[in-house]
């Protein structure tokens, strides 16, 4: 034999020896992808909240701190639930390989840590406000278990037993390509489990769907007066005076967006001081004198100047009248509860002041917006309205349950979390246009945006330029206390850079502070500015 013939065989078996590890690391993939399909088919048919990836992302947003939600809401917005899935997702893409790898020199704990990722998602599953039970575990489990035994076989199939000697090639081969043809399958059955899962899931809501495509609201008993001529600005930029649904803001910790039958829907109102306990449905509801009203809506994360309000035209039935009728008084008039805690389907709470929802403003068991049944994503069926009060003590989406406590004996979702109990909106003013940093011409430049009050009503507005003098600006028409107002300044703008600075005055005569609170621990305060230059 030449020293050539001696020398091949050892360089073939340097060069296969980074495949090993490769495949090691495919096999791991496999198992998780395969975990996660499998999971998602099971979810399918029981929940699709009870999902690994869905369960693992609602518990570790229960367990953020406050500041890290508030970063994640002001930079991501209502794609922060799109990022901590993909941040999972990115997460198991690591490890899945590294279980692989490692099970190549240890084949049963690499199966055992794909199971004890299972657990995680079990454990998360079963430990949300919206459990449904130990049912809530199988889609994890299931997963688990089908990944587990998936990477235990492909790793096999790369570490057979080792050969006797005089064992032909050709056999060891053929172990190779069985570890090809089973992972090939391995990866079309999984594929072919995720879209079935995703089918299932789809048609899960099916009924919910059409329960809202069906529904006709009937005609208010108490419709909102038109919109005054003049509230609405003919200025390019500036946001209109009605938010359409598919642009209104979203600020929830739902994953997944409930998605309830309105004909299997039921409300729950119970509690201290309640004398008369009722379960209501949603045909109830529609029975009673529909009120229709335009509120202003904010989100407590909102940061100076940001998105995150918007106003729709609402129909729902009054909150006062139905709590009366149950026998709650406010305290004001003798009665024992002070907060009333609002139970969504999805185990949110939200605690709003019992006086608030029952000194006369247009506090709402909303069904409707801007004339149709509420979309899904901001409550169908039913959500709660309340005028002048942030979104996070007062407006429950998908509510199902209301109870009558103390502020002394509970504390809501976000109140655990170190939010304010109470929080009346702050008065705010923003600028839309012209927009940070845009360069119109000097001359006539138009500055315009809206202010808000909620319950009180916007008495001023003024604009400063750079360090000058507050000028008052113009504005538009008022629709009620309840809503936005737009305003308008003529600006003289000279050649250069300026500083365009905003700030309300509302109708109790308080002016907008100066003073700059970030959005925690009960919204954001401080003037908005822009800075543009005219060419």
């Amino acid at each position: 034999m030449t020293d050539n013939e001696q020398e091949r065989p050892s360089r073939r078996r340097r060069r296969g020896r980074p495949t090993r590890p490769l495949l090691g690391a495919l096999s791991g993939a496999l198992a998780g992808f395969s975990a996660l399909a499998v999971a998602e088919l099971v979810a399918g048919g029981v929940r699709p909240q009870a999902g690994p990836v869905v369960a693992v992302g609602g518990a570790a947003i229960d367990r953020t701190p406050a500041a890290v939600k508030d970063w994640a809401i002001r930079n991501f917005g209502s794609d922060d639930k799109l990022v901590l899935q993909l941040g999972i997702l990115a997460v198991l893409a690591v490890f899945a390989p590294a279980l692989g790898i490692a099970a190549l020199r240890f084949r049963r704990t690499g199966a055992a840590g794909v199971l004890l990722f299972g657990a995680v998602g079990a454990v998360a599953a079963t430990g949300r406000p919206d459990s449904t039970g130990v049912t809530d575990a199988l889609p994890s489990v299931t997963g688990a278990a089908v990944g587990a035994v998936l990477l235990y076989v492909l790793v096999g199939r790369l570490a057979p037993p080792r050969p006797a000697p005089g064992t032909p090639a050709s056999d060891r081969g053929r172990d190779r390509r069985g570890f090809v043809i089973a992972a090939s399958a391995a990866a079309v059955a999984s594929a072919g489990a995720g879209l079935l899962g995703r089918s299932l899931s789809g048609s899960s809501g099916r009924d919910a769907v059409a329960s809202r495509r069906n529904l006709v609201l009937p005609t208010p008993g108490s419709p909102a007066r038109a919109v005054p001529k003049g509230a609405q600005l003919r200025i390019p930029g500036v946001s209109p005076f009605v938010t359409p649904n598919g642009d209104f803001y979203r600020v929830d910790t739902a994953l997944v967006v409930p998605k309830v039958d309105a004909t299997q829907w039921r409300l729950r109102i119970h509690g201290e001081g309640v004398t008369r306990p009722v379960t209501l449905t949603f045909d109830d509801l529609l029975r009673r004198e529909l009120i229709e009203r335009d509120i202003t809506l904010t989100c407590v994360s909102n940061e100076v100047g940001g998105p995150y309000v918007g106003n729709a035209r609402w129909i729902g039935i009054r909150l006062a009248d139905l709590l009366a009728e149950c026998g709650v008084r406010p305290p004001s008039k003798g009665g024992p509860a002070d907060q009333l805690v609002a139970r969504s389907v999805d185990g949110m709470t939200i605690g709003s002041p019992v006086e608030d929802v029952m000194d006369g403003r247009d506090a709402l068991l909303a069904l409707g917006m801007n004339g149709e049944p509420l979309p899904f994503q901001h409550g169908f069926p039913v959500r709660m309205i309340v005028p002048g009060l942030y979104g996070y003590v007062s407006a429950c989406k998908w509510i199902e349950d209301i109870e009558l406590t103390t502020f002394d004996n509970y504390d809501p979702y976000w109140v655990k979390r170190d939010w304010a109990r109470k929080a009346p909106i702050k008065t705010q003013s923003r600028i839309d246009t012209p927009k940070p940093f845009a360069r119109p011409k000097a001359g006539t430049v138009m500055v315009a945006g809206v202010a808000w009050a909620q319950h009180r009503g916007i008495d001023k507005v003024e604009i400063r330029v750079d360090d000058g003098p507050w000028q008052e600006a113009r504005l538009a028409a008022e629709d009620s206390r309840d809503t936005w107002r737009q305003w308008s300044f003529a600006w003289r703008a000279a050649k250069g850079g300026h500083t365009l600075t905003v700030r309300a005055t509302d109708r109790d005569g308080r002016v907008q502070t100066e003073k700059r609170a970030r959005t925690i621990p009960d919204g954001a305060s401080g003037w908005h500015s822009v800075v543009v230059t005219a060419e």
